[in-house]
């Protein structure tokens, strides 16, 4: 069976529920992304995921990934990965969407980029990098990362331009399931909340 890559948002913080661009800056988990992270934990241990046995884990450094594996109980298998690291929204960093049309009106993150930031050639780059790893074994990957990146991963993944992100939601605490459909690249789940809903 080909490789899949499994994708977990990272847990509910302050500047995602205020909608804020989060990219390099370590702002921790709050009360509900922990409460969020330890139910996705707990999904993935139970069947049909059965605690993904011989699966290859990675994380994104930054402390709202980290934890979010952390508690959803897969810290010790997990290595942390600069690839997996959030866009760098450089002059945009903190700032929400109204505050940015403000300094620029019109602008959209996938088409535009970011002034003193990440080009989104990087971004498409790290991508690649992501599911070149993933299909270099013969073995399911988990991956915990950030809404941007893993919605540039997931547009990738279907041979889209990195631009395709701005069409596919993805909210925090979600589970994706990067999978394959007649040996074509496919989404099998995307933003899954299903765990969140008890």
């Amino acid at each position: 069976m080909a490789p899949r890559i499994l994708l977990a948002r990272h847990g509910q913080t302050e500047w995602s529920l205020s909608g804020r661009h989060t990219g390099r800056t370590d702002i921790p988990l709050l009360d509900e992304g922990r409460r969020g992270a330890k139910l996705l934990g707990e999904r993935l241990h139970r069947a049909p995921w059965s605690g993904l046995p011989g699966v290859e884990i990675r994380t994104s450094p930054l402390v709202r990934a980290s934890e979010t594996c952390a508690l959803a109980g897969f810290g010790d298998r997990a290595q942390p990965w600069d690839a997996l690291m959030e866009f760098d929204y450089g002059a945009y960093e903190g700032l929400t969407p109204p505050e940015i049309q403000a300094r620029q009106p019109g602008w959209l993150l996938w088409r535009d980029g970011v002034p003193e930031g990440e080009t989104l050639a990087q971004v498409s780059a790290r991508a690649d990098e992501v599911i070149e790893w993933a299909l270099s074994a013969d073995r399911d990957v988990l991956v915990f990362a950030h809404g941007h990146i893993l919605r540039a991963i997931g547009a990738r993944w279907l041979g889209e331009d990195i631009s395709f992100g701005a069409r596919i939601r993805l909210d925090p605490t979600s589970l994706s399931v990067l999978s394959w459909a007649y040996g074509e690249p496919a989404f099998e789940r995307w933003n899954d909340l299903g765990h969140l809903e008890v």
